[in-house]
């Protein structure tokens, strides 16, 4: 582990698994708008909202993949991820009150090159509401040894 407590690529395994869960407020959606500059009316005014294939207003998809960085923030790999590429595909809404749980688990390990590739998906009820994938760099303890040797 490094020393922010985040996994080196020497720690990690494939098929290590990290989660976190969070319920989508109407404040989460209200904040998000004003911070994303997205002001859809099918996320903000319900009447509109009603009258889409939706049926009522829905949380912003980016919202909800957002919780995925929260997951390789702070849990896997953790703390010193670099966040580089995500993939992302929408399945279902999610709705205000809605529990998202995001969950990223290791697909491949490239150590020369300090890379991660993990599986992510975000669900709500064990329905996948989000899938896609993430590529991140990690530290490397061998790495930080050498260098403090040399």
């Amino acid at each position: 582990m490094n020393e922010q407590s985040g996994y080196d690529i020497e720690d990690l395994q494939v098929g290590m698994t990290g989660t976190f869960a969070k319920t989508i407020t109407e404040a989460d959606i209200l904040i998000f708008a004003g911070v994303s500059g997205d002001v859809n009316a099918v996320h903000l005014n319900e009447e509109y909202a009603a009258s889409t294939p939706f049926k009522g207003r829905i949380a912003h998809g980016m919202l909800s993949a957002s919780l995925i960085s929260a997951v390789l923030a702070n849990r896997l790999p953790g703390p010193g991820t670099v966040y580089l590429e995500q993939s992302l595909k929408f399945l279902n809404p999610v709705r205000p009150g809605d529990t998202v749980n995001a969950t990223v688990q290791v697909l491949e390990i490239n150590e020369a090159r300090c890379r991660v590739l993990l599986q992510t998906i975000c669900s709500v009820n064990g329905a996948a509401v989000i899938e896609g994938t993430a590529q991140v760099k990690v530290g490397s303890s061998v790495r930080r040894a050498a260098k403090a040797a040399a």
